[in-house]
């Protein structure tokens, strides 16, 4: 993915989007809770044996005949983790959710790994453990298909998703399988500095339009079922989905995370320029 023309054009044009007060401090730019050596000050404690001398405080000295030394807030490379979903939904709308969303992911990483990060893209399909993606290997996701039948909220349960304190979290999913948004996001936003979830859906899916008599096909169980996708048939998928993103959304503001839809059809492009830019997760580079 690395080569493929679309994700080296994004790559040329932003540059990853980083929270301006994330739960930790800032990630990437990074500054952290804990001390280092920034050039950053975050305040004075009294001198203790063992302290670098070199932050001694020698004017406080001269004022208050106590040493002390001036402390500054940690340095931390970016730890970036970018969650794809690989599962069956995500091959619907003719590949086109699937190739964004590989090509979202790919891009993503190499953002991160151009601020000294090393993300991994972490799999959610059937594999145990989960297979990750790093910068060298990317290319593994060039005609990947989604056909796991493993959701998110499953390996959630299966505690098998290698969530690391103070990370970046990027999850890439449609979000169209089982699940309380707000345990979701509650599990997904714990410990981690900044949260996104990128919901990707298909223009069909985002605005469906009638159809007349179908027979669907569940692409997760392969269970059928007959339905006229008529106007009131589409009013209550609407409301449905509606409610859906209505209450992803709110957890994530109450987790200090972000919620982005997006419609993959127009292409990576177009998501990093309408959806990613104005969500903070991506900036002109």
């Amino acid at each position: 993915m690395r080569h493929d023309p679309e994700v080296q054009q994004a790559a040329t044009m932003w540059q990853l989007g980083l929270p301006r007060s994330p739960v930790a401090g800032r990630t990437g730019e990074l500054l952290g809770r804990g001390t280092g050596s920034s050039l950053e000050f975050q305040e004075h404690r009294e001198y203790m044996p063992g302290d670098d001398i070199r932050h001694l405080d020698w004017a406080a000295w001269g004022r208050s005949d106590a040493l002390m030394v001036r402390l500054y807030r940690e340095e931390i490379s970016p730890r970036v983790e970018i969650m794809l979903d690989v599962s069956r939904s995500m091959e619907t709308g003719n590949g086109s959710k699937s190739a964004v969303g590989r090509r979202l992911a790919a891009l993503l990483a190499m953002l991160a790994g151009r601020m000294g990060g090393q993300p991994a893209i972490t799999l959610l399909g059937d594999e145990r453990p989960l297979p990750a993606v790093r910068l060298e290997s990317l290319e593994i996701l060039s005609g990947m298909k989604c056909t796991a039948q493993s959701t998110l909220t499953g390996l959630l349960d299966e505690h098998q998703l290698p969530l690391r304190s103070q990370a970046v979290r990027i999850v890439i999913s449609d979000f169209l399988f089982p699940h309380d948004p707000a345990s979701l996001v509650r599990q997904l936003a714990g410990q981690a500095s900044a949260l996104w979830l990128v919901q990707l859906l298909t223009a069909w899916e985002a605005d469906p339009q009638p159809l007349g008599g179908r027979r669907l096909a569940d692409v997760e169980t392969g269970g059928e079922i007959d339905l006229r996708i008529n106007r009131q048939t589409i009013d209550i998928y609407r409301n449905r989905l509606t409610r859906l993103q209505t209450e992803l959304d709110r957890n994530c503001r109450r987790a200090h995370a972000t919620f982005i839809r997006a419609v993959a059809d127009p292409g990576l492009g177009a998501v990093c320029r309408s959806e990613l830019s104005a969500a903070g997760l991506v900036r002109p580079g």
